[in-house]
């Protein structure tokens, strides 16, 4: 059984799957970045007018923050339905509670009209669109992780990561062209509404083709081992939450630390920037969007490269690129946008975001491989979206604050300097994955892993493997 769960689909089969969770990923995504360049650009207006400028862009940031709050709620929730029931039912509803919530969001009143009512709403619906993204993320890596086989499984699962800069780019060129083609009056007044509203439409293409693939072969094969094995044992599996922190809590940790710097440099990158260029160093609006745009073009681009990458060299050596690069970079990063040109900022932007490929890539394929089946989707959920707290959804927030205490950009280089050392640390702790079959993993025949792995997976998965 283990051995057809894994079997290599059909080429146009597995490209479907990719597309279905590349579709639905740059969805949550865009709806996500969509709120944080609003954030950085107008909410800090329209839902804190009462405040000065910076304190109303930190306040704003606080509310694209409590996103990230709900997202281990999210991780928590999906990642137990999501081992107990599969991967495609969560995915569905993960995509219609987020794109709900955007389109929600692009009907809010303003302070103006409702007065202290709307930053109040708007952090609601923030809290269901991090609730969603924290369960999104997990199910799609997972999907095609586990349809595929470990020779190419990197690239492949590389794919939903490109969701993110794909949103990004989508959120970006949308905002950057209505701040082209509307005044600051008019985009201030409604046509920030727009992209919100638009949400509503691309759910509707995401849930048609995320409807259209199977499940995953490797969860359906351990799903029936499991039922065969309650049936004749009697023998109740234990929830996937206390498996993971039984079996996994080392694997858990290790996510968590390799998530830190990639998770700050990105936000620090694409959404602090917004807020550095155009005060610091006095470029326009349209000026630093159309650089994000560009860069997330780029990122785009290179993700499967890296993907591959780490297909032929292994996971932890590509990661480690990343996180080493990122730290490296910071200080170059903010003396090219002080140079104040829009050349220095598009090669500040695109280098970073180049660098950060190099963790966001292999990191699908990495954390997949980390965990047995049963409960794959909570351990790499918690991993990945427990680490959120502490390094994305602050990072906007810290970087803001830095730069208005010490009105320098060294504090906030400084600071993601040490997101990347904590980074290189987690994965020197890392054993490499690459070679794992997932079948493999549930079932405790991990090759030459060490013997204290394999014995912790085979106990993990006995109810789902004998």
């Amino acid at each position: 059984m283990a051995a057809s769960a894994t079997a290599p689909p059909e080429s146009s089969k597995l490209r479907r799957i990719v597309a279905a969770s590349l579709i639905g990923t740059t969805i949550e995504w865009y709806d996500f970045f969509l709120y944080g360049s609003a954030a950085a650009l107008v909410f800090n207006k329209l839902f804190f007018p009462e405040s000065d400028p910076l304190v109303g862009t930190l306040l704003s940031f606080l509310t694209y923050a409590v996103g990230f709050a709900a997202r281990p709620l999210g991780a928590l929730v999906f990642g137990h339905y999501g081992d107990r029931l599969g991967r495609k039912k969560l995915l569905v509803l993960s995509l219609l509670l987020m794109g709900g919530a955007t389109f929600a969001i692009g009907l809010l009143p303003t302070h103006a009209t409702i007065g202290s009512a709307a930053p109040v709403l708007l952090t609601v619906l923030r809290l269901v669109q991090g609730f969603a993204l924290g369960g999104e993320w997990g199910g799609a890596v997972l999907l095609v992780s586990e349809h595929g086989d470990a020779r190419r499984r990197g690239f492949w699962a590389s794919w939903p990561q490109t969701g993110a800069p794909a949103g990004q780019l989508l959120a970006t060129g949308v905002l950057s062209a209505l701040t082209a083609l509307l005044s600051d009056a008019a985009f201030t007044s409604w046509g920030w509404r727009i992209p919100f509203l638009l949400s509503g439409v691309l759910v509707v293409v995401g849930l048609w083709i995320r409807l259209s693939v199977d499940e995953s072969p490797v969860f359906k094969a351990a799903l029936a081992q499991a039922e065969q094995r309650k049936a004749t044992t009697d023998q109740v599996e234990k929830m996937p939450l206390v498996a993971v922190l039984r079996h996994h809590w080392r694997d858990v940790l290790i996510a968590m630390g390799a998530r830190m710097a990639e998770n700050i440099s990105y936000y620090v990158i694409t959404a602090f920037i917004l807020v550095y260029a155009t005060t610091s160093a006095g470029l326009s609006k349209q000026t630093a969007l159309n650089a994000v745009l560009i860069a997330s073009a780029v990122h785009f681009a290179v993700i499967p490269f890296w993907g591959a990458l780490s297909d032929r060299i292994g996971r932890r050596p590509v990661y480690l690129i990343g996180a080493v690069g990122v730290g490296a970079w910071m200080f170059p990063f903010f003396a090219l946008i002080d140079a104040k040109t829009f050349g220095s900022l598009l090669l500040a932007v695109t280098v970073g975001l180049v660098l950060h490929g190099a963790m966001y890539a292999p990191q699908a394929a990495f954390f997949s491989e980390m965990f047995a089946t049963r409960m794959r989707y909570s351990g790499a959920s918690i991993g990945a979206q427990f680490s959120s707290v502490a390094a994305g959804a602050p990072a906007p927030l810290i970087a803001t604050a830095l730069l208005a205490d010490y009105g320098s950009s060294t504090p906030i280089a400084l600071y993601v300097i040490a997101a990347a050392l904590l980074t290189v640390v987690a994965i020197a702790c890392a054993r490499e994955t690459r070679d794992r079959d997932l079948a493999s993993v549930e079932a405790g025949r991990q090759g030459d892993d060490s013997a204290r792995d394999t014995r912790e997976s085979s106990a993990a998965d006995a109810p789902a493997s004998a």
